[in-house]
């Protein structure tokens, strides 16, 4: 007969975030000096701890261009089609680009007026010209179609006469060519003269206006997707154009989802970031059966609409799940970076989980009231509200099942509920709110980085006096 004691792990407290408060420690830093460059993957790094979670109310093409251009990282959710979320994958790509290497192309052979509908139809305002070869012979801009007979062919309307680039200029070297010949579009050209890219004036302007935004090598936009670990299909279609995979279950420490975690790593060729994890058994036991992983996402059951931990009584609230990683990597030497996902609302928690061992953030609510998120809006009162829901809800649960027949639930109860979140702006504001009040915290603890914020950062337990309100805003559940 198994006594209860022995059920019991002895010494192990479970907290969250209003049972700790982090200390004032010696500082010799100003918010203003204060970095928060981090890690989202061992091969993606971010210049501010942000990451926006992938669900439906929270993270879709706009909310992840947002996020990349002020430094962090959006998670395409996966309540959709895999055409859907591949698509809207490629918008962030496409937002901006150094060098743009899917080029809409045109041959001399067509009408000036075809060449203004390709124009129209992809929202562009010129088109590169090329032989059967693939070698640059002109280039076609929106002010020629504007003033030819539409009905000559476009070798009789081009610039033959044609300035281009090779694929080791520089982005100031592309501004300052642009500058010199006044135009818009520099095609970029190998030894041979064929096409392999195009650099708009657009998109190098925008790195000036967006100097702490993540980019891939290319100049694109850095963004990631969630996918099931059973959904292969999937994850290859997004393997072409993402930066990371999120494995996007709610208990990641199960055999079937382990298992085929394993296999779908060997077949796709970018960073794999798994979860969600919260104990130190389950981080060891991962890492002792997956050889690749390149991010553990952790925290159980605090979301602010997640409702597994008040139905079934079990979790790992997030500040816990990351000290338990934390631990777990630090004992196999593993040099691995740690979201910490569920239950943040604002800069104090950021600042306590990065204290704890955290590489960056995962947040939902706090994005989900963005003008960026997909979540309609509407007044409540005299406020405006935006809706928020978890993916375990009813409605998110009937739309996957709908969409994705990976997504069979084994579970018969919904585990998340919806909510009326009041409205706050821009995410561009939030995210320079964030991280204007992360630095504060950081300054109190006397840490002038993420690093030394685990490293310096004294944690103290918080009786039920200190935090003399809860610091959730108001919601209101739909009716």
């Amino acid at each position: 007969m198994v006594k209860i004691a022995e059920k019991l792990i002895k010494g192990l407290a479970v907290f969250t975030f209003d049972d700790l408060i982090i200390l004032p420690g010696y500082s010799k830093v100003e918010p203003s000096q204060i970095s928060l460059k981090t890690r989202f993957s061992t091969n993606i790094e971010l210049n501010v701890p942000f990451v926006s979670s992938p669900m439906d109310t929270v993270t879709e093409s706009d909310m992840a261009i947002t996020l990349a251009r002020y430094g962090g990282i959006g998670v395409i959710h996966r309540n959709c089609t895999i055409e859907e979320q591949v698509e809207m994958v490629k918008k962030v790509k496409r937002s901006e680009s150094f060098i743009i290497r899917d080029v809409i192309t045109v041959k001399p052979n067509i009408t000036v007026g075809e060449a203004a509908n390709y124009m129209k139809l992809y929202n562009i305002s010129g088109l590169p010209v090329i032989d059967d070869e693939n070698k640059l012979i002109g280039i076609i801009t929106g002010r020629d179609v504007r003033f030819a007979n539409p009905n000559i062919l476009v070798s009789d309307a081009m610039t033959k006469d044609v300035i281009v680039a090779e694929e080791k200029i520089t982005p100031e070297e592309a501004i300052n060519l642009m500058k010199r010949y006044k135009i818009e579009k520099l095609p970029v050209v190998d030894k041979n003269n064929k096409l392999v890219g195009l650099i708009t004036y657009k998109d190098v302007a925008l790195r000036d206006k967006y100097p702490n935004a993540i980019r891939d090598d290319d100049g694109r936009l850095v963004v990631a997707a969630a996918i099931s670990p059973f959904d292969i299909k999937r994850a290859k279609m997004l393997e072409k154009y993402v930066d990371a995979l999120v494995i996007d279950v709610a208990h990641f420490h199960n055999e079937n989802v382990m298992q085929a975690t394993k296999k779908l790593i060997k077949e796709v060729n970018v960073d794999i970031i798994v979860g969600n994890l919260g104990t130190k058994e389950g981080v060891t036991d991962v890492l002792s059966k997956i050889e690749r992983i390149n991010g553990l996402r952790v925290g159980i059951g605090g979301g602010s609409v997640c409702t597994t931990s008040q139905i079934t009584r079990t979790g790992a609230p997030t500040p816990f799940a990351v000290a338990q990683a934390k631990e777990a990597l630090e004992e196999l030497g593993a040099d691995i970076p740690i979201i910490a996902d569920g239950g943040i609302k604002g800069a104090g928690d950021i600042a306590l989980v990065l204290a704890l061992g955290a590489s960056s953030a995962m947040m939902g609510y706090v994005f989900a009231a963005c003008k960026e998120s997909p979540s309609p809006i509407t007044m409540i009162g005299n406020r405006y509200y935006k809706l928020h829901r978890g993916m375990g809800s009813i409605g998110a649960r009937q739309k996957r099942m709908a969409l994705d027949r990976y997504s069979q639930p084994s579970k018969s109860i919904p585990e998340g509920m919806e909510v009326w979140i009041p409205y706050k702006g821009e995410a561009s504001a939030v995210i320079e709110e964030l991280s204007a009040a992360l630095k504060v915290a950081m300054g109190y603890a006397g840490a002038s980085n993420i690093k030394e914020m685990f490293e310096k950062a004294q944690i103290g337990w918080a009786s039920q006096n200190v935090y003399s309100k809860t610091h959730y805003e108001e919601i209101i559940k739909p009716t």
